[in-house]
């Protein structure tokens, strides 16, 4: 199932049915930390196996491939952007589940685990009931239910996202361990 496997590789892409979406992504403006790259494991949400390989494919830019227990290769690309001490990546997401951007968050910790963050949508609505994010609701297609779309410039984004008040935005939705050479 496609949507498992987008889910548990790249976690910061659904949650809980819920899906924030941007219309600019972020622009990259530095190479990704090369402990980034490589092949990282971990398990589903159901216990079964999950690999994951990360490869620049030019430039800026990178790609994700994930490969589940029943051994089929799903490839995602995306981009980076450091900003302060903060890692943020930025996908477009696929058609089937409405387009436009996805941002999310990753620590390489000690280059040993990969940890994968998502925006919290609760707090991103939040942020656009109180006008500190231009957005609105949207409703994500394949019954994966309502989600948001923020059409805030990017600098506004980054200012948001950066601002220490927001420290809790991002949640932990996967942690990936390097795998053996």
């Amino acid at each position: 199932m496609k949507a498992r496997t987008l889910l548990l590789a790249l976690s910061f892409l659904l949650l809980g049915g819920c899906l924030v979406t941007f219309n600019e992504p972020i622009p990259a403006n530095k190479p990704a930390p090369k402990a980034l790259l490589g092949k990282w494991t971990s398990k589903d949400a159901w216990g079964e196996p999950l690999t994951l390989q990360i490869s620049r494919s030019g430039g800026n830019a990178y790609k994700a491939v994930a490969i589940g227990k029943d051994k089929k290769r799903d490839e995602y690309a995306f981009t980076v952007s450091q900003h302060g001490n903060r890692w943020y990546l930025s996908a477009g997401v696929p058609k089937r589940l409405g387009g436009n951007f996805l941002i999310g968050g990753f620590e390489v910790l000690d280059d040993k685990e990969l940890v994968i963050y998502n925006l919290d949508v609760e707090q991103v609505n939040q942020a656009v009931q109180k006008k500190e994010l231009s957005g609105r609701t949207i409703e994500v297609p394949e019954d994966n239910g309502e989600g948001i779309l923020i059409d805030s410039p990017a600098e506004r984004v980054l200012a948001y996202l950066d601002d220490p008040a927001n420290s809790d935005l991002f949640i932990e939705v996967a942690r990936f361990k390097r795998a053996g050479k």
